[in-house]
């Protein structure tokens, strides 16, 4: 019934059109483009960027309650927004389980499109934040540095050797905002995921700007206490006799690891965790033998470089970003910071 209505909304709309224009003119002209205006006006408008926010909150946090406090909004609010999408998309995109909510099909199709929608606004916001405002420091060329750069990094590079760079970046850049993520995953610079990022991997993708760094060591090392107790390794097969400190699964980059240190097989570890920041927390803390950076462990007052010469892992360093935010000043400026601190660093390990 409701088509029904519709088309003959449209005829009678139409015939009223043909009429007050006079007839002969067909389907040209003001005619044609007043009848593509009708038709339009009753067509559904598109579901707001709201909607897909929710339900891409939903899908990250399981339940409505917890979206709702990730998004700040209330949860007869976020169940608005989810049974709204569903509307327009014609079908549930959430089932109840004993674990909150479990999204449908539908849902994990329309996943990828909300990230994306997602991605592209916070690279719509950080880009308008860069405009408008006085004050904030200057490039070199000259050119205002002020709104926000989102940059990426590993756990430990980004908790243990970040901050005092983007500390002084603050200081000569007053206006400049960062936000920093901690993840060991590789973020996608094309689809702007972040702006800048610092990675122990080369990027192979195109159009980005890359900068090598240079050579970040890996060592084995422990604290001088525990050795004091426990005695140090002459040769890798001592280790089995000591507390150490691992992975929790096994990644291809531990796989990689592996193959480039010939005679170092998998021992039983004391303790074992994914998060390599927790890994160098219990190093620091005494607990036993574990593998960090030769340049932040020179740094740490205690730490003591172990089997040197039978276990010396060499990991390249390089910050990139896409080409086509070079000439943008503040993620200029972050991208050129970073590298020149980062060099500093690296340079603390007289083995580069």
């Amino acid at each position: 019934m409701p088509v029904i209505c519709s088309v003959i909304a449209a005829s009678i709309a139409f015939r009223l059109v043909m009429e007050e224009d006079g007839p002969g003119r067909g389907l040209n002209g003001i005619v044609e483009l007043r009848l593509t205006a009708i038709l339009k006006s009753m067509s559904p408008p598109p579901p707001s960027w709201d909607l897909y926010r929710s339900f891409l909150a939903v899908i990250r946090e399981g339940s409505l309650s917890a979206a709702a406090r990730a998004l700040g909004l209330t949860q007869p609010t976020l169940a608005r927004h989810v049974a709204a999408l569903e509307a327009a998309v014609g079908g549930s995109l959430f089932v109840r389980s004993p674990h909150g909510l479990d999204p449908t099909d539908a849902a994990l199709a329309l996943k990828p499109q909300a990230e994306a929608l997602d991605a592209a606004a916070a690279s719509l916001w950080r880009t308008a934040s860069g405009y408008g405002g006085k004050g904030g420091g200057t490039t070199d060329g000259g050119a205002e540095v002020r709104g926000t750069v989102r940059v990426t990094a590993s756990e430990v590079v980004g908790a243990r050797i970040l901050p005092a760079i983007l500390a002084d970046l603050r200081e000569r850049h007053p206006a400049l905002e960062i936000e920093l993520v901690l993840s060991n995953a590789v973020d996608d610079l094309l689809q702007r995921d972040a702006d800048v990022a610092v990675r122990m991997v080369e990027p192979d993708q195109q159009a980005l700007l890359v900068r090598r760094i240079g050579v970040v060591r890996l060592g084995m090392h422990a604290r001088r206490d525990y050795l004091d107790r426990h005695g140090s390794p002459q040769c890798l097969e001592d280790l089995g006799h000591h507390s150490l400190i691992g992975f929790d699964r096994e990644t291809p980059d531990i796989r990689s690891m592996m193959r480039r240190a010939p005679g170092l097989t998998l021992p039983r570890f004391a303790l074992r965790s994914d998060s390599h920041l927790a890994q160098l927390s219990a190093i620091e803390a005494g607990f036993g033998i574990g593998i960090c950076q030769v340049p932040l462990a020179r740094r740490t007052p205690g730490l003591v470089r172990l089997l040197a010469d039978a276990f010396d892992m060499p990991m390249g360093m390089w910050v990139a970003m896409h080409e086509d935010l070079r000439s943008t000043p503040r993620c200029r400026a972050v991208f050129d910071g970073l590298a020149a601190g980062l060099k500093d660093h690296v340079s603390a390990d007289p083995v580069t």
